[in-house]
């Protein structure tokens, strides 16, 4: 059996549960301060750290053209299974290089990272925000979620600063746009100090 890709233990023991707590809050919720930023349909839209599938189906609604990027077999096969749709393409593959994805050479109006990016180490961070950057069209925008609070057990994640973050994309063309802070909507989370920061990047 192969060793877990770095920044993914626990999430296959995990998934019903991850399951259970993720569909239960609906996508217009968990992205509500960004919701302004979403392209009218039709566009091309890349969810990397797909999950449950939750946020692409609900881009599929729309109308959009959805690649969901999700390396955890037991959550992309789950999935696929609760979420359906003809405007959704699964993809196995996984940060900081989504070597399978760049072969492709598409660029994407919509590049969506909701809680991946502190599964990455510093090193790590740096190798892949040149990455998402080429991946972006111009013009186009990445949105991502930043995680600040304890880290649960069993699992691989870093605290990470809005400022590094930025710094790291504004060196590859990428402008930020105002920045949202909000406590955890999960009440678990929230009642441990768990918060979370949004960053909208503008492909410049």
């Amino acid at each position: 059996m192969s060793a877990p890709i770095n920044g993914t233990e626990g999430y296959a023991q995990e998934a019903p549960e991850l399951f259970a707590r993720y569909e239960n809050i609906p996508a217009p919720e968990a992205h509500r301060a960004v919701l302004h930023f979403i392209p009218p349909a039709p566009a091309d839209l890349l969810d990397i750290g797909a999950g449950t599938g939750r946020d692409a189906a609900w881009f599929a609604e729309m109308g959009h053209r959805v690649i969901a990027v999700e390396p955890v077999e037991a959550m992309r096969l789950g999935a696929m299974k609760l979420h359906p749709s003809p405007g959704i393409e699964w993809l196995d593959d996984s940060l900081p290089d989504l070597t399978r994805l760049r072969r492709r050479g598409r660029t994407f109006d919509l590049v969506m990272l909701t809680a991946v990016w502190m599964h990455l180490d510093a090193a790590e961070r740096a190798r892949a925000m040149p990455y998402l950057a080429a991946l972006v069209a111009n013009p186009g925008r990445i949105i991502m979620t930043l995680r600040h609070g304890p880290v649960p057990p069993g699992r691989r994640m870093f605290e990470v600063s809005a400022e590094e973050t930025i710094a790291l994309a504004e060196r590859e063309g990428l402008r930020p746009t105002p920045i949202a802070n909000r406590p955890s909507i999960q009440r678990e989370n929230r009642a441990n100090g768990v918060s979370w920061t949004t960053l909208s990047l503008v492909k410049v």
